[in-house]
């Protein structure tokens, strides 16, 4: 048996490494909606998923499926075979509809279909039930509308002649509603449902229609208010809120007496109220009678006319500036003259801490803070008392000395921009600029995170000082900013390139010095080049308006044609003559040569001297043997 069970083993162990071994593809993978993908209600519909993958074994690869509907997972499962992967959905309602797709899942590798949606069409008539048909006045009857073999999330209407009122959204296919019914007489009710797919919604037709008979209850609440007209602030009200004609019930009876939404008192059956009639209280009053689940309601609406109106704080100026004076008047604009004398009327004035009491004049001096504040009035008589709305003071801060400065570099004959700001000061600000007190041209800061910017030139440096700003955020006289005080960079002119030794006398061997020189604002960027390079043979940014390049032992190979350039924050660029360098040979060189040449003369002198000898003694001797001939 153990020797089974070590075969079995090591063939699964075979079977398993071969099948990890093995090389496959997916090739494809289809959904296809069976009978069709427009079906109607009831239709059995079968999604099929078929995959083709290319393997080299014989075996069908293990392969796990999973199914799709709009994005959500709605079934997988793991196959061993290449068969079709078959999901039913019998009888298929509105719920059904969507898009549906497969994925088929091979070790490490997958791959999805494409998209294929369901559609179906037709929905069953919703039913209609009610525990009771027959009730009385304000009575809850229960209804119950079912959507008859209907499946996914439902939203339930309900209509009460022809008017919706109520709606459900539930996960089953019935809903239920309940009713109060507060009219008396015949009512007919319906309901609807839709199905919501994704984010559609398909409704059905309307339910069978049920008639519901309310009686109305005979008992009634009676509201009597005294007076009944011409009533004054201040002025008593009595107020009534009873039950006429009362029957004997089993229900428990309360009245409530409301104003607006106040409610004022409660009884069982008969409320009396009295208070003091005031203009800006609500004017609607309510007696309401609640027996059981039955409500009655009687309102009556009362004018008061005021006394006097509610008093307005006003501020003269309309703007102060901190710790200066200012008036601030409380007054009713109306009063009733025929209840009240102006002299009755009072005002105070309220701060956080302390009260001001004018009597009937309502005028208050005050100083101004050194920070926002808020005022109220009051106005009183015969015991009515109405306040104002508050009134903020927000006293406004003077503008401080402006500051001045330059925005990026100011440069000698272009155009810079100048910054006028001061630290405090309440908006708007009106900067002016000057120059030599004359003013040029005028800014008006209104949000916190503007700025007053001014575009000046100037072509001599000290032109810079003569610039000053002005800021001003009232009538009295502006503040006035020091002297624009900034550097002024001069744009580099002038260049020269100085070469030492003197042109005519650079030889091999010597130190060749390149001074660069410019006129303008250093710092100054130097560059020096030779014609034929493209890259500059040295670089230096220096302090000062001239410098050098020097060249170690010169060759013949330096000789060529030489120049500089040189830039400053100006970013105009300068270009000095160029300057041809023709190195001539070294002293000794030349001394060499010259007594190579003089001793080579000085041979060919010698060769020619006895050369001549040579020629005249071959003559001579000629002579001389001719003589001796002629004498024998």
């Amino acid at each position: 048996m153990g020797l089974l069970l070590l075969l079995t083993y090591t063939l699964l162990s075979s079977w398993r490494m071969v099948d990890a071994q093995r090389s496959f593809t997916i090739r494809n993978i289809t959904l296809t909606i069976e009978p069709s993908t427009d079906v109607t209600r009831d239709t059995n519909v079968t999604l099929r998923c078929k995959a083709i993958i290319s393997s080299s074994g014989p075996e069908a690869l293990s392969r796990k499926y999973a199914i799709y509907k709009d994005s959500y997972l709605i079934y997988n499962k793991t196959s061993n075979t290449s068969q079709d992967l078959l999901y039913p959905l019998p009888e298929v309602r509105v719920s059904n509809i969507g898009e549906y797709k497969c994925k088929i899942t091979i070790k490490d590798k997958e791959m999805t279909s494409e998209a294929e949606k369901l559609t179906v069409k037709g929905l069953s008539k919703p039913l209609l039930t009610f525990n009771k048909t027959v009730v009385s006045e304000q009575e809850v009857v229960t209804a119950t509308c079912t959507a008859p073999g209907e499946t996914g999330h439902l939203y339930f209407f309900f209509y009460k002649d022809s008017k919706e009122i109520q709606n459900y959204q539930v996960n089953s296919n019935q809903s239920e509603a309940t009713f109060l019914f507060s009219s008396v007489g015949m009512h007919k009710i319906h309901c609807t449902y839709a199905v919501l797919v994704k984010t559609e919604s398909f409704k059905s037709g309307e339910s069978n229609s049920v008639s519901v008979s309310v009686k109305e209850l005979s008992i009634k609440p009676v509201l009597e208010i005294y007076p009944q007209s011409k009533i004054y602030e201040g002025e008593k009200l009595n107020i009534l809120c009873i039950i006429r004609e009362l029957q004997p019930s089993s229900e428990s009876i309360h009245l409530y007496l409301s104003q607006g939404t106040h409610l004022l008192s409660t009884g069982s059956i008969k409320v009396n109220h009295s208070m003091v009639a005031l203009a800006k209280d609500p004017g609607d009053f309510e007696c309401s009678l609640e027996i059981g689940n039955v409500i009655k309601v009687v309102t009556e609406k009362v004018s008061v006319t005021e006394l006097f109106s509610a008093p307005t704080l006003t501020m003269s100026p309309a703007e102060v500036f901190q710790k200066e004076y200012m008036t601030l008047t409380c007054k009713s604009e109306r009063f009733a003259t025929e209840r009240l004398n102006k002299e009755e009327l009072t005002y105070t004035l309220e701060q956080a801490t302390t009260s001001m009491t004018s009597s009937n004049t309502g005028v208050f001096p005050i100083k101004a803070l050194q920070y926002d504040f808020n005022y109220t009035c009051v106005a009183r008589a015969k015991g009515i008392m109405k306040r104002s709305e508050t009134l903020t003071v927000r006293p406004k801060v003077s503008v401080s000395t402006p500051k001045m400065s330059v925005v990026g570099r100011a440069v000698l004959g272009q155009p810079f921009r100048i910054i006028c700001q001061s630290d405090t000061g309440s908006l708007p600000i009106n900067y002016t600029l000057l120059r030599d007190y004359s003013p040029l041209s005028t800014t008006s800061v209104k949000q916190p995170n503007q700025q007053a910017i001014f575009t000046v030139t100037i072509n001599k440096p000290d032109e810079i000082s003569r610039y000053m700003c002005e800021a001003k955020n009232s009538n009295k006289e502006g503040s006035l900013s020091k002297r624009l005080n900034a550097a002024v960079i001069v744009p580099l002119s002038h260049p020269t390139l100085t070469v030492i030794p003197k042109l005519s006398e650079i030889s091999e061997g010597d130190d060749l010095y390149l001074i660069c020189g410019i006129n303008g604002t250093p710092p100054v960027t130097f560059k020096w080049y030779r014609v034929g390079n493209e890259q500059p043979l040295l670089t230096n940014t220096t302090n000062t308006n001239s410098t050098y390049y020097q060249i170690h032992k010169l060759s013949k190979e330096h000789s060529g044609i030489y120049y500089c350039e040189a830039v400053n924050h100006a970013n105009n660029l300068v270009r000095s003559e160029k300057v041809t360098i023709d190195v001539q040979l070294a002293l000794w060189k030349k001394a060499l040569i010259a007594g190579f040449c003089l001793l080579l003369v000085l041979v060919l002198v010698v060769v020619c001297v006895l050369y001549f000898r040579s020629k005249r003694g071959k003559r001579q001797a000629a002579a001389e043997l001719s003589v001796r001939s002629a004498t024998l």
